[in-house]
């Protein structure tokens, strides 16, 4: 199936535009992690106590709040979870306690409601696996440019990885900006942009080698662009039917899934932009200036 015939879009004639808006997009996002101190981690990473409570009638955050605070807790994280009667309580792990529950049943008393979670993490474990979150992102980052290495060359392993590490700053930042936490499956989440941003790119990257055989007197920069072209149609196909399978689950997914699905969105959507603005412009110029030192 082909949406697209013919098609003979300059793309590599608007690298520079894409170059300041992929920079500017990223300067941003690092500047709102600068400002707040890093990204907001959950429980997962930072250790703590989360509560999930359903009400039976609807509950002001405000309100639960003042409540927790006037009895004695100082950093609890309240937030709204899927209705106005359902609401996420985040306490620190030095606050929380073996019988957080009980403390939150007085701290709200003559309130009608259930505690329907209660999960706990321990600040080495929230460690622990803060170190190994990190650790999984970096070595799918600095593995993949071996595995390029192999298969085409070392060029092209540095456009895939500049791709890579764009799609995960400009994920991350808009993270950081909307205020949202990073829990574990969000970092699954990050680690499937990964792999998705990779294989639109090797797509490209397997037309461009072949059309390099074919047009080998051609300009490198052409070649590209008419390899992109090519492949259009099928990164518009597989993009599209991605994008509304995780915009479906943001939307009727539930609460559980649905900070994972709107990382999974945001990559779908850098991922097919970096494929074809930074992965194969930055290959090519590379190419191009290797080629123009070996022919001195």
């Amino acid at each position: 199936m082909r949406l697209l015939t013919n098609v003979n879009i300059d793309f590599l004639g608007k690298r520079k535009l894409a170059a300041i808006t992929s920079g500017a997009v990223i300067f941003i996002g690092l500047a709102s992690l600068v400002v707040k101190g890093g990204p907001a981690l959950s429980i997962d990473f930072t250790g703590g106590t989360l509560a999930q409570l359903q009400f039976a009638a609807p509950v002001e955050v405000g309100d639960v709040r003042e409540r927790l605070l006037d009895y004695g807790f100082t950093r609890p994280t309240i937030q709204q979870f899927g209705s106005e009667t359902e609401i996420l309580i985040r306490v620190p792990v030095e606050e929380a306690g073996e019988d957080l529950s009980e403390k939150i049943q007085t701290a709200l008393a003559g309130t009608d409601f259930e505690v329907r979670r209660l999960e706990t993490v321990g600040s080495k474990i929230g460690g622990e696996l803060r170190s190994k979150a990190l650790q999984s992102v970096l070595f799918a980052l600095f593995g993949i440019p071996i595995y390029i290495s192999l298969r085409f060359d070392r060029y092209y392993a540095l456009g895939a990885v500049a791709a890579l590490a764009h799609d995960v700053l400009i994920t991350l930042g808009v993270f950081s900006l909307l205020n949202l936490e990073l829990d574990l499956a969000i970092i699954g989440a990050f680690l499937t942009i990964v792999g998705y941003s990779l294989n639109d790119t090797i797509v490209v990257f397997d037309r461009i080698r072949e059309n390099v055989k074919i047009f080998r007197k051609g300009d490198f920069f052409n070649t590209v662009n008419r390899s992109i072209n090519e492949t259009l149609s099928r990164t518009i196909i597989t993009s599209l039917t991605t994008f509304v399978v995780v915009l479906v689950l943001y939307l009727i997914g539930g609460e559980v899934i649905k900070y994972f699905a709107f990382a999974l969105i945001i990559g779908v959507l850098v991922g097919t932009y970096s494929s074809i603005y930074v992965a194969s412009p930055l290959m090519a110029a590379l190419e191009v200036r290797a080629q123009a030192r070996t022919s001195k």
